[in-house]
């Protein structure tokens, strides 16, 4: 693989002052195929932030729509302002955050990094993960790419959902727009015309916005019924464009319950289009990350809804009780045999319809006779937890448990109690700064899931002052 030329827009974060009048940049720590993530400081208030630089701008517009959409959650990541013009890459400003669940686990897991984790820990992890997601889908957003190393955790133990290059946005008949008709009412052309500040009321801070995750279980405000969601959405060559994971673009950096009371799971949305009409359409089955990838997107399904997530979201929480991945595939069909040997056989007697999906006929394997079954990829966990994630991980979509429907389980609502947010430890180095540098021994352990980074066959290595330097393989 040849160098990069220096004029390369990665690098031009550096030179636009746009930028650098309002930001200190420090250092690269992190790359992907479509986006760059710096760590900076704001200059006025010393604030740290991220910067992610979206080489591609329809991931930009969707992430930027998405965040936007869901402004108000504790549990997704704050976006402060974002930088566009005509001739250079879309920078969204967002909230710095120390490091992410998938570092964390490696810790817990690594000879039993911490102690281990008490029963109490464990369970408020879950329950900040299932309100993010739940943020997510009570504003009708399809994050399309669950995965540990996506959910951002502050030295404070609050954990927030990032990384929405791949978020769809669904759109109830009858709503004109989430926020009365005004922010998502944003054509793509105005979004990229100009410098955009999004400015965050007081009352919005991380201080004063409402935190659920201190709030008892019980009392968490219920969506509608949970009916299955099937979207409907135009399909177009961006969607397999982006649909790579971003690699390690969102492991240290990189907004949510939207007025919609009605939850969408269970009904029939389609995606606005730029006209402000609506259009129908397959979505792209290429989404998400293969470890995490619900079956149905396996076989190439192209008409699927949230559902996607609630499986990702199963294999994320049986990743917190076991420290290790599920279902670790090397490639689709090791995948889809990896969920054969624990789940046995996709067929109608299971998911009715399932022969209907793209690849089902193409794509054949052997009776699996004896299943291993979801308990034994869960050795010492109880009955409940392996109930929890078993409400999750099934081929129908329409039999997955809603993550509203999980923070009111059982599991999560008795003795041993979620410990506060407070008492979670994140492990820091003795040196007040980042525990999780980005030093390449770090990185990588994902990246053969499907990422095309051009930093793949190379290392980065950062310094000082923002300068880094390139080695090739």
């Amino acid at each position: 693989m040849d160098p990069p030329p220096p004029t390369t827009k990665s690098w031009s974060i550096h030179t636009r002052t746009e930028i650098t009048s309002k930001y200190k940049i420090h250092s690269l720590i992190g790359s992907g195929t479509f986006s760059d993530i710096y760590k900076a400081t704001r200059i006025s208030d010393n604030l740290p932030v991220a910067l992610k630089e979206v080489h591609h701008s329809q991931s930009a517009f969707r992430e930027i729509e998405a965040l936007q959409a869901l402004h108000h959650s504790p549990n997704v990541v704050v976006l402060h302002e974002f930088f566009s013009s005509d001739d250079e890459d879309v920078v969204l400003v967002l909230e710095y955050l120390v490091t992410d669940l998938e570092k964390v686990i490696k810790v817990v897991g690594r000879e039993g990094g911490m102690g281990g984790w008490s029963v109490g820990e464990v369970k408020r992890w879950i329950v900040q993960i299932l309100l993010a997601v739940d943020a997510c889908h009570r504003s009708s957003v399809i994050h399309r790419d669950l995965k540990p190393s996506n959910f951002l955790i502050g030295e404070d133990g609050v954990l927030k959902l990032a990384d929405f290059g791949q978020a769809r946005i669904r759109i109830a008949p009858g709503f004109d727009s989430f926020h009365h008709n005004t922010q998502l009412q944003s054509q793509e052309s105005s979004v990229f015309q100009h410098q955009n500040t999004l400015t965050e009321p007081e009352n919005t801070s991380q201080e004063n916005r409402s935190n659920p995750m201190e709030v008892p279980l019980g009392t968490i405000e219920e969506s509608g019924p949970s009916d299955e969601f099937k979207s409907n959405d135009p399909f177009d060559e961006t969607d397999r464009e982006t649909n790579f994971p971003d690699a390690d673009t969102s492991c240290l950096a990189t907004c949510t319950t939207s007025d919609v009371e009605e939850d969408f799971l269970k009904s029939n949305y389609s995606y606005e289009n730029n006209d402000g009409g609506t259009e129908s359409g397959p979505l792209t089955s290429c989404a998400g990350t293969r470890w995490f990838r619900a079956p149905e997107l396996l076989f190439g399904s192209t008409n699927y809804g949230a559902e996607v997530d609630l499986w990702s979201l199963g294999c994320v929480i049986a990743e917190l009780f076991t420290l290790q991945p599920l279902f670790p595939g090397t490639s689709d069909i090791d995948q889809i045999s990896r969920i054969y040997e624990v789940l046995g056989n996709l067929n109608e007697e299971v998911w009715p319809g399932c022969a209907q999906l793209p690849d089902y006929q193409i794509i054949n394997f052997e009776k699996v006779e004896n299943p291993s079954g979801l308990a034994s990829c869960l050795p010492n966990r109880s009955q409940d937890e392996i109930s929890l994630v078993k409400k999750l991980l099934c081929y129908d979509p329409a039999g997955r448990a809603t993550a509203m429907e999980l923070l009111h389980d059982k599991y999560l609502n008795e003795e041993p109690l979620p410990v506060p947010v407070s008492e979670l430890r994140v492990p820091l180095s003795n040196h007040g700064t980042d525990y999780f540098s980005s030093g390449s021994e770090e990185w990588g352990d994902r990246r053969e899931l499907g990422s095309d980074s051009d930093f793949d066959e190379f290392d980065v290595t950062t310094g000082s002052g923002g300068d880094f330097s390139i080695q090739f393989s």
